[in-house]
């Protein structure tokens, strides 16, 4: 629901400034109905007052309609090969977290305004400074051999993610936020989450914004590929390791029933024999399309094309504490080297927002946007690079991986490095090689001086700030290490509303323009593509939920 409901703006305008961040924080999706209520009439609010504000905002509780559209089929989708074994714990690819999502699912996930909706759990509030967050857990689901969904589950399957010896591919997002063996039952149906430390983003972490956090059976202990476990719309039929799978509806799952009969997915290991798949109608939908790949799709009619805002995005690091870019002088030149509107206008045709050289996009709240915008300035980045002793240029290896713009960003920035002296050679490698083990020692991601690695949509930024950027984050490939920094993150992650968070995101935003130890040039909006017979996909960036769409048969 809009801010700019009628209803909704003329209460806002008879509101003190405290009520009216009670609203931001509802309307974003940080409390649920229960809280908003709970903190409205301590606030000294009417009970029928909150009632319709809850009512307008879109916080009655009850699921949504079935969407409209023909039942049957099967949808056909081109993406991605899984770059190995589809283990929910510790894939860390597009196309592994893809395959899990189909029949495992989460406790709320991400809607397209990037609040929450509830799913496996019904609601979810915090004490009062917001180191303990309890959520309900939905009664009366269970997976697909029998055993039931409930807080058991809900335990073992947080448990997996935060014991540093499965290998958790989660363990950037759980670092610093909540430690094994603090997740309890409180009973069947209620699980309560002590947290390291206070976070008011925290139900973003138990959603679909943390990717490996699917829920499983509670003896749950590997080889999902066999049955793909879960509770979802749709169960698996066939999964061949890096040629395809297939699903279908299922028949007993616990909400509304998926519109299609099937879904067929089909692995490439390039995008270009995606689009041609769509092109010639051999499959009915592009998971993911980069728009380099995707040029002759974007302008024709006979597509529909999905562009869902994001803060997906595809980080330069540079190593802060070796070589060439141990000076912050360097990394700022690099960093001002680049002509950010020209990478959006060319590498997405506009679908892309600028970035700052901070996590903090324009699409989250608690961004402040009177921070001043880095533009392109060639001759300040010489400058810089003379003070740095290395006005003469020098060469460095840029290493990345083959995946969806990045090679063509990869080769932009070696064109506009060139105009500032410094010479770049490229390694591209597969994302196999590149992400290797991901930890540091056996991974090139964390192990290159200068490298380009893409990540996914989130929902709130605290593992953008938190993994790859703050000293012990388990992402951190520039070798970043700042005691200032650290603590605006803590003080940023503890906020447990919108005016804490944007007193501490300016902060932020302008220490890391300073420091630059990556370069967020861009944020792209997620694009997906359709043949004109498919319909009802929600336009959630980096996450195609296919229970609602439908394909017309022909």
């Amino acid at each position: 629901m809009s801010k700019r409901d009628p209803l909704i703006s003329q209460i806002r305008r008879n509101l003190s400034e405290v009520e009216n961040d009670l609203m931001d924080n509802a309307l974003a999706g940080r409390i649920d109905r229960r809280g908003f209520l709970a903190h409205g009439t301590r606030l000294g609010l009417s009970l029928p007052l909150l009632g319709t504000l809850a009512g307008a905002m879109g916080m009655a509780g009850a699921r949504p309609a079935r969407a409209a559209g023909p039942t049957g089929g099967t949808l056909r989708v081109a993406m991605t090969m899984p770059a190995g074994a589809i283990d929910p714990v510790t894939i860390a690819d597009d196309g592994g977290l893809m395959m899990a999502m189909q029949t495992a699912e989460y406790l709320c996930t991400l809607n397209p305004d990037f609040t929450l909706k509830p799913v496996l759990a019904t609601s979810w509030s915090p004490n009062k400074d917001g180191s303990v967050w309890t959520f309900k857990i939905r009664q009366g689901v269970k997976f697909f051999n029998g055993e039931p969904m409930n807080a058991d589950a809900v335990v073992a399957s947080v448990e997996r993610l935060v014991n540093p010896k499965n290998g958790s591919n989660a363990l950037s997002a759980f670092k610093g936020v909540l430690s094994p063996g603090h997740s309890q039952k409180v009973d069947d149906y209620t699980v309560a989450f002590h947290l390291d430390a206070p976070n008011g983003n925290f139900p973003y972490v138990l959603s679909s914004d943390n990717y490996n956090l699917v829920i499983l059976p509670a003896n749950y202990s590997g080889g999902f590929e066999k049955s793909f476990i879960g509770t979802g719309p749709f169960k698996l039929e066939k999964y061949i390791p890096k040629v395809g799978a297939s699903f279908v509806r299922n028949e007993h799952y616990w909400g509304t029933k998926a519109l299609l009969d099937r879904t067929e997915f089909t692995f490439y290991a390039d995008m270009q024999p995606q689009v041609l798949a769509l092109q010639g109608g051999q499959v009915d939908m592009l998971a993911q399309m980069p728009v380099a790949a995707g040029r002759a799709i974007l302008g024709n009619p006979q597509f529909n094309i999905i562009s869902c805002k994001s803060s997906a995005h595809e980080q330069v690091h540079m190593q802060c504490n070796a070589g060439p870019f141990k000076d912050k002088r360097v990394r700022q030149a690099l960093a001002l080297s680049l002509n950010r509107k020209a990478l959006v206008r060319g590498l997405f045709q506009g679908h892309a927002d600028i970035g700052n050289d901070s996590p903090f996009c324009k699409a989250f709240p608690s961004t402040d946007l009177s921070v001043p915008q880095r533009d392109q300035d060639l001759k300040k980045a010489r400058d810089l690079l003379e003070q740095a002793g290395v006005g003469h240029g020098f060469s460095v290896t840029l290493t990345t991986e083959q995946f969806l713009e990045i090679p063509d960003y990869a080769v932009l920035i070696k064109s506009f490095a060139k105009k500032i002296g410094i010479e770049i050679n490229l390694h591209i490698e597969s994302q196999d090689a590149y992400y290797g083990k991901a930890v540091p020692g056996q991974s090139d991601w964390l192990d290159v001086p200068l490298g380009i690695t893409d990540y996914g949509n989130r929902g709130v930024p605290n593992v953008f700030l938190n993994a790859p950027l703050t000293s012990t984050g388990t992402w951190n490939a520039a070798r970043f290490h700042n005691p200032t920094y650290d603590g605006l993150v803590v003080d940023y992650v503890k906020a447990l509303d919108l005016t804490g968070q944007r007193a501490v995101s300016g902060k932020i935003e302008e220490l890391l323009l300073d420091e630059t130890p990556i370069i967020f040039a861009y944020f792209y909006n997620y694009l997906y593509a359709t043949s004109k017979a498919v319909s009802g996909l929600p336009a959630i960036g980096d996450r195609p939920f296919l229970q609602t769409v439908s394909i017309s048969q022909s």
